[in-house]
């Protein structure tokens, strides 16, 4: 059996490794790849973005610490810690409103 991820330690650790540099804000970190299913680790310092990309088939974020705003074409959702969402299955961002912990988890074939 494997052990379980403290995911708000790993985050904090994460976010300590950002800076406004070179690395864009953000850092990242795979905590579990399985199968046809894979969960990152992302940490986004303040007013820094993931920028706008593909949607994969089927996904789902986690807001873990801190807050973001998802953007989907017109739409905007407000996320705070604690909160889950499926991922739009269309281009979409993301921005962290302040420092912020996300886990990205992906269904892939």
């Amino acid at each position: 059996m494997t052990e379980a991820i403290d995911l708000v330690i790993l985050g904090e650790e994460l976010l300590a490794t950002t800076s406004d540099g070179h690395d864009g804000g953000r850092a990242a970190r795979t905590v579990l790849h399985e199968p046809g299913l894979r969960s990152t680790l992302i940490a986004l310092r303040a007013g820094h973005e993931l920028a706008e990309h593909d949607a994969p088939p089927a996904a789902s974020l986690q807001v873990v610490l801190g807050t973001v705003h998802l953007v989907s074409g017109d739409d905007t959702m407000a996320l705070a810690a604690g909160q889950l969402v499926p991922i739009p299955r269309q281009r979409h961002s993301l921005v962290a409103d302040s420092d912020a912990v996300v886990l990205l988890t992906v269904r892939f074939e």
